[in-house]
């Protein structure tokens, strides 16, 4: 059973900073293309990072020079860390884990509140 848990959401300031956790159980992870997405209310969900397997990255636009993502294919976990956070960064996040066409899993979220 494939299961992937984040962690490390949370209340922060704007200008602050978090890291957010994704653990990964059941499946290859080191062959995975791991992600992190993010929905705020009545938005749709977004791509916020990717890293492939070989360690290549994407970032959207809007997190490009704040957010960074990560991974240690010893724990079988992605990290995000994300600082100089905005307001606008807002949003429920959700790690992703994806093979090809066929293999495409998700956690089950973490709010990140950026507010004063």
């Amino acid at each position: 059973q494939v299961q992937l848990v984040e962690s490390g959401g949370g209340l922060v300031q704007p200008g602050g900073s978090l890291r957010l956790s994704c653990a990964a159980s059941g499946i290859i992870f080191k062959i995975y293309a791991m992600g992190w997405y993010r929905q705020a209310p009545e938005k749709q969900r977004e791509l916020v990072a990717l890293i492939f397997s070989g360690g290549n990255t994407n970032y959207a636009d809007s997190v490009k020079g704040r957010f960074t993502i990560s991974r240690d294919n010893a724990k079988s976990t992605v990290y995000l860390q994300m600082n100089n956070l905005k307001p606008e960064d807002t949003a429920v996040y959700y790690c992703n884990a994806g093979l090809g066409l066929t293999r495409d899993y998700w956690g089950q979220g973490t709010q990140v509140t950026v507010s004063s």
